[in-house]
């Protein structure tokens, strides 16, 4: 009996669409997991004054 190795591409397919589609769905599971976490808000307000005369005219 001979050894016959099957060499479709539908395998090849097959393998790289589950690789996609892990690869995808641990990006959503990072995305939704990092919008959980609930990041302080600043409590003081940023203020910086800008001199008048650094801005420029452009017409």
């Amino acid at each position: 009996m001979q050894f016959i190795k099957k060499t479709s591409s539908r395998e090849k397919f097959l393998k790289f669409a589950i690789k996609i589609t892990f690869v995808l769905a641990l990006a959503i599971l990072a995305i939704y997991f990092l919008n959980k976490i609930d990041f302080p808000t600043p409590k003081k307000d940023i203020e910086k004054i800008i001199p008048n005369e650094n801005f420029k005219i452009v017409k």
